[in-house]
């Protein structure tokens, strides 16, 4: 599957993002005790998503000649990766995007007004993302930076992502919408044979 939407026009160019964090980053850092995923994301974030990973990501999409270029998949991979770790469901995610500083910091959006993709641009992202194989890799390749840079707990890390419901809920949307077009068909069958059945005993 490739992500295709109405304001997609080409594949995206490679994201970069700065490195060195501002003074106005340094200070929403000091205030995170606890989630550190958030810091560890941000600082790392650059390496995560080098430009031959990003590369990848990008094929996820489908040049198309209209509309406006694509939002930068490592922006949607690092949402998807908060959203395994907090067990936020594609709502909730787009809400933090808006009101959350730490979700801002980690997809550099800080005090955005309007979030940086929808809901359903996020999902159809996801969908894509595992149809493709490419969300082993995304957990992989953050799980070793993690060990690595000893930034986070690679355990811990592994171990929240793996036991994420969000990594089957394309599959079950797909399944969702494959028994809804079988029970709009049925609907179809039974409703054309009761107007036959009307129309034989007029």
């Amino acid at each position: 599957m490739l992500v295709q939407a109405e304001n997609v026009r080409m594949r995206p160019g490679i994201w970069h993002p700065s490195v060195e964090l501002t003074s106005q980053e340094q200070s929403i850092v000091k205030r995170i005790k606890r989630a550190k995923l958030f810091t560890f994301l941000r600082q790392y974030r650059h390496q995560i998503f080098d430009e031959q990973f990003q590369e990848e990501l990008s094929k996820l999409y489908a040049d198309s000649p209209k509309g406006h270029p694509p939002v930068p998949p490592a922006q949607l991979a690092l949402t998807t990766i908060l959203q395994a770790y907090t067990g936020a469901s594609d709502a909730e995610a787009i809400e933090a995007l808006l009101m959350d500083r730490r979700w801002q910091l980690v997809v550099d959006c800080i005090d955005c007004e309007i979030a940086p993709f929808s809901q359903a641009t996020l999902a159809r992202f996801r969908t894509a993302l595992i149809i493709q194989g490419l969300d082993r890799r995304l957990i992989e390749r953050t799980v070793e930076l993690a060990e690595q840079t000893k930034g986070f707990g690679s355990r811990q890390l592994r171990a929240a992502l793996d036991s994420s419901p969000l990594w089957g809920a394309s599959k079950v949307e797909d399944t969702y919408n494959l028994l809804g077009h079988a029970l709009k068909k049925a609907i179809g069958v039974i409703a054309s044979q009761h107007l036959v059945g009307v129309g034989g005993s007029c």
